[in-house]
């Protein structure tokens, strides 16, 4: 079996990131944040560091974990609307009574470097440009980068989420791949997933698929990021189980996650040379 890690990927991209910096007005990021959860609040000083280290600067804008949804709102719009930022990402989870489906709508599409606005969503499901969710988007990448055929392939998605499931869902159909999508109300979920050639989980169920939802040889492509008891991080797929079974397999960590942060940036630096 094959391990499909991330890391040298993540690395290519970055690189080819750093030069479209370069090549043009230094890219802006504003990251707006409204909570106090740590592993949120991590996630966001890595994208700052990855950031300072392709030349894109990265302002990260906290509200507080008290923030009302329309404070949230005007601050979207205030950033959208700024010539001099290029990328508006929104992070999650936000306060109680705030829906960041309707937050992320303030966000204007040719800044919504992470695909959140139902906008960005509708182009993409239609083939029109549109920045793809950049955890979708690095799906996809990954199987590119180890050269995985998708043409005419059966692919079975688990999950439907605006954030991965739908958004990669649409990204496999543009790629000529017969495209299944299950979630929590399918039957039978391993009679579907088994008759998989490519099958993405991103559920955020820890451990939910196992060998008997894979077919002998298949590529499997873990989204999961589920914490552990011990402050770790663990898949939607019971990794040693499956990887009996599969012909390759995501590690988690290590497999889509870098992928994500250097896409996220790379959307970034073209948003910036957007005419």
């Amino acid at each position: 079996m094959r391990t499909l890690t991330g890391k040298d990927l993540a690395v290519a991209i970055r690189a080819q990131t750093e030069a479209e910096a370069a090549a043009g007005p230094q890219p802006r990021l504003a990251v707006v944040v409204a909570t106090a959860d740590e592993a949120s609040l991590w996630y966001v000083r890595s994208i700052a560091k990855a950031a300072a280290g392709v030349g894109i600067a990265c302002d990260v804008v906290d509200l507080g974990p008290r923030a009302g949804a329309e404070q949230i709102g005007e601050t979207l719009t205030r950033l959208s609307g700024d010539p001099q930022v290029h990328g508006v990402m929104l992070q999650t989870p936000l306060p109680e009574g705030a829906s960041a489906q309707r937050l992320a709508a303030a966000i204007d599409p040719r800044k919504d470097v992470d695909g959140a606005n139902p906008l960005s969503l509708g182009r993409l499901a239609a083939g029109l440009p549109a920045f793809p969710p950049a955890t979708a988007a690095a799906v996809l990448a990954l199987l590119d980068h180890y050269e995985v055929e998708l043409a005419g392939r059966r692919a079975v998605v688990v999950g439907r989420s605006t954030v991965v499931g739908k958004p990669v869902a649409h990204l496999l159909l543009d790629r000529h791949a017969t495209v299944t999508v299950c979630h929590s109300r399918t039957r039978d979920l391993a009679s579907v997933t088994a008759g998989a050639e490519v099958l993405v989980a991103a559920v955020g169920r820890a451990g939910l698929i196992g060998a008997e939802h894979v077919a002998p040889g298949a590529v499997v492509i873990d989204v999961g990021t589920n914490p552990t008891d011990d402050g770790g991080l663990t898949g939607d797929v019971d990794f040693d189980a499956v990887a009996g079974v599969a012909g390759a397999l995501t590690p988690v960590p290590g497999g889509v996650g870098p992928v994500t942060t250097a896409l996220l940036l790379r959307h970034t630096a073209r948003a910036a040379n957007l005419p």
